[in-house]
């Protein structure tokens, strides 16, 4: 497996890492399968995976995916001295639905559950902040992470779903090794609106959330023809031209596919292994939404 640097820390990643989110939500495998996921993609060298607090069916359910996450590696029969568990708060899930919370007050709870939820011997790898709420300030809101590097508790911090505005505004508070925010066909906004080429100017790790489209639009990528074309070209499947054509936007992205099933994970992994030209780049984008 390729690797990537953490932002501008010391850390190593794997170049493509595992989405933890459906493998907690409505619909969600049974236990022992999730973690045999789990366990699949460390064998296949992934060393990143992503997760967050709100990555549950509602929020009598929180934390399952952190408590899921730290059960696989507990259970590995390898090393997992190597592995970055990237966890998140800021998001509720009342009755299923999904909304923000930026209190410094919850965000302190929920840091405190989150290090509980991921085996509560060492400090959360990366902890980001889900998506700002407007109902408090960004410095607020970070606040709490601050104090939970200066405590021990976390390592490193990033931001979700945020501006380049926000994110200068968050590094103004506490060191920032990464952002993640929406990246896919469909959603190309980072190109756009300067986060990613901010990402890239100051070597911050770039994380795009469904990068593949999500569960309403994954299965529509093989009706995007140049993607389709292309996965026929080269004996891939569509998904791995996606994985290897957001890798290939900048050396600072790191896709983080979700999955809920052996057959995902290993497919997600062969993309680290397609090469595209440059003329095959521009085609994705002309034949892509923007």
């Amino acid at each position: 497996m390729q690797t990537k640097q953490l932002g501008n820390s010391s850390v190593t990643i794997s170049a493509i890492g595992l989405g933890g989110m459906p493998m907690s939500l409505s619909g969600r495998p049974a236990e022992p399968e999730a973690i045999k996921v789990i366990h699949r993609a460390l064998d296949l060298g992934v060393t990143l995976i992503d997760t967050a607090d709100s990555y549950c069916q509602d929020e009598s359910d929180k934390h399952h995916n952190e408590k899921l996450i730290a059960k696989a590696l507990r259970q590995y029969k390898g090393d997992v001295s190597h592995v970055t568990v990237a966890t998140k708060g800021g998001l509720m899930r009342p009755n299923g639905s999904w909304t923000r919370n930026g209190n410094p007050d919850h965000l302190r709870q929920t840091i405190r559950a989150s290090f509980e939820a991921l085996g509560g011997e060492k400090p959360i790898d990366v902890w980001q902040y889900h998506a700002p709420d407007t109902n408090y300030s960004i410095e607020e809101s970070l606040a709490p992470a601050k104090e939970a590097v200066a405590a021990g508790m976390m390592r490193f911090v990033g931001v979700s779903n945020f501006s380049v505005e926000q994110i200068k505004r968050a590094r103004d508070v506490v060191d920032i090794v990464s952002v993640q925010n929406q990246y896919n066909p469909w959603s190309r906004q980072p190109e756009f609106d300067g986060v990613l080429e901010y990402c890239q100017k100051e070597k911050l790790t770039f994380f795009p959330w469904s990068p593949l489209g999500g569960s309403r639009r994954v299965s529509k990528l093989e009706d995007i023809p140049v993607i389709s074309k292309l996965a026929k070209e080269k004996g891939v499947s569509v998904y791995q031209i996606v994985l290897a054509w957001l890798r290939a936007k900048s050396p600072v992205v790191v896709p983080i596919p979700g999955a809920s099933k052996i057959s995902s994970i290993e497919d997600s992994v062969r993309a680290v292994d397609v090469k595209l030209s440059e003329d095959e780049v521009r085609r994705i984008d002309t034949g892509t939404s923007s």
